[in-house]
């Protein structure tokens, strides 16, 4: 029977909601909620309520009477007495707190979400859970604490509102995250917020005098975010460079950077990261990401001197992304070789995979073959091991194959892992370098030797590291190298140093299945 795949799926299924009219969607949904498990159902039905509540046909669930909201209290009270309580009746009344929520009676919200969220958020009434209160409640609890802040907004006096949130935040942090507070306050606000204005400046003042009585410190705490979010609201990148300037801290100076980034105020980027770079104080690591944001903006600019950009983010903070977009801008082998000299020279001692890489362009496979046979057996994922670059063009050299090189991926270089319509540099990969350099495996059968002594070295101190310390995960990898080895020597030394191998560590029957696996 034919499956369809998953977009096909989902084209289908959106083709036939859009064919039902309101009555019949409603109908489906009726008959769905008891087919879910509690949790989901739990979920679904908020959702209803919510969306419900928002929608402009002025339905709103009925709040909760004063008498009820009493009963409320009462039964925290004696949650509190004992310290516990039935996540089920948590759930209901959560779910009441936030009808009221919906319905705009703030004071009712505000009394239930204080009576529950406190006590449950410091820990004194257990529901159950092992870890988060989240694993035993349908309900949201982060979204009513969004809400209880809100009703909090709502309640209290416009003179002293930027105080009264603040509280309210700080009363919920045990369940609610609040990363960014006016977003967030607007976001689950059922009506506009009354006096905002007014507000963003009582919050600003709050905020500052908070981030000025705290120590100065590298970390990035939340009213150092909150203080970025108010200043971008009110003064955009302006405000911003402003509180960068003053404090010289990495996150400050990347939101400020970001902001003109985001705008895609170009010139003004390229400026503003090369002042960041000069400025930051954790130089080790975001002084280069600084670079390679005015490197974006120069990319971004189409400016002539893009290589230079290219140039200085690499020699400032080597890494092997950066050396590859310098190495990217030669025109030809000549180029590329020379280039690749210049670096060695400069090139620091531990960074051997980039250092490999270098060798390799230049066509000096028996230095290359050298950092492989000195490597680590653990280790390979580590940003600077040769291994993963190496070994396997060296097995392409010795079969005569294509060379493909796929390195893990480096969590250091956060362009890497951007997915989203962002402009990103321009990173010459692997492939297009090699091509560029002509890498051939010369005549020389004393640097053939070397390359397959270096691979066999590499694979048993593989071998070696990963039974020795238990690394189960990587046998396969590990049984690979050495089959791979056997194959690009091709001759019957080749195939003895494998017999020999596996045999060294026949006591170890998951390794063997993996050598088989491979082909042994």
């Amino acid at each position: 029977m034919a499956h369809l795949r998953h977009g096909e799926r989902d084209s289908v299924v959106d083709a036939a909601l859009d064919a039902m009219d309101a009555e019949q969607l409603r109908a489906l949904i009726r008959a769905l909620i008891p087919w879910l498990d509690d949790a989901t159902q739990a979920r679904l039905m908020n959702e209803v309520v919510d969306r419900a509540a928002r929608a402009s046909s002025g339905w709103a669930p009925t709040t909760p009477t004063e008498r009820r909201v009493d009963e409320i209290e009462a039964f925290v009270a004696a949650a509190r007495r004992v310290h516990q309580a039935d996540p089920s009746d948590v759930d209901d009344y959560l779910r009441e707190g936030t009808h009221a929520f919906l319905a705009r009676d703030y004071p009712a919200a505000l009394r239930i979400f204080r009576a529950l969220l406190i006590p449950i958020g410091d820990g004194d009434i257990d529901l159950g859970q092992h870890e988060l209160v989240d694993e035993v409640l349908g309900v949201d609890v982060d979204a009513c604490a969004k809400q209880y802040a809100v009703a909090m907004y709502m309640t209290s006096s416009p003179k002293n509102r930027a105080r009264a949130v603040c509280s309210a935040i700080e009363d919920v942090q045990g369940v609610g995250y609040f990363f960014e507070p006016l977003r967030e306050l607007e976001r689950v606000a059922v009506e506009p917020l009354p006096d905002f204005d007014d507000f963003l400046a009582q919050w600003r003042t709050l905020v500052e005098e908070r981030v000025a009585g705290a120590k100065q410190s590298d970390w990035d705490r939340r009213e150092d975010r909150w203080l970025r979010e108010v200043v971008a609201r009110t003064q955009g990148a302006e405000g911003l460079a402003e509180v960068a300037r003053r404090s010289r801290r990495a996150d400050d100076l990347r939101a400020w950077c970001s902001a003109l980034a985001k705008a895609g105020d170009w010139s003004a980027a390229r400026a503003a990261n090369e002042e960041a770079a000069q400025l930051v104080e954790d130089r080790a690591y975001s002084r280069g990401e600084f670079l390679d944001g005015a490197a974006l903006a120069a990319q971004e600019l189409d400016s002539g001197d893009l290589d230079a950009a290219f140039e200085r983010a690499w020699r400032e903070a080597p890494s092997l992304a950066r050396l590859r977009r310098w190495l990217g801008g030669c025109a030809n082998r000549e180029e590329l070789v020379e280039r690749a000299g210049v670096a060695l020279e400069v090139v620091p001692a531990g960074a051997a995979r980039q250092r490999a890489l270098l060798h390799l362009l230049r066509g000096e496979l028996d230095a290359a073959a050298t950092l492989l046979a000195n490597a680590r057996g653990l280790g390979w994922s580590d940003a600077e091991h040769p291994g993963h670059l190496v070994f396997p063009l060296f097995v392409a050299l010795l079969c005569g194959a294509k060379g493909i090189v796929e390195l893990p991926r480096d969590y250091a270089d956060m362009s890497s892992l951007m997915d989203d319509d962002r402009p990103k540099l321009r990173t010459t990969g692997f492939d297009e370098l090699l091509r560029l350099a002509d890498v051939t495996l010369p005549e020389d059968e004393g640097i053939r030797s070397s390359m397959i002594a270096a691979m066999r070295t590499a694979a048993e101190k593989r071998v070696e590291g990963v039974t020795a310390n238990k690394r189960r995960r990587h046998y396969g990898h590990a049984a690979s190298l050495a089959v791979e080895c056997a194959r690009a020597d091709g001759s019957s030394a080749g195939k003895a140093w494998l017999r020999e191998l596996t045999d060294e560590y026949r006591r170890y029957p998951a390794l063997k299945r993996e050598f088989k696996a491979a082909g042994a």
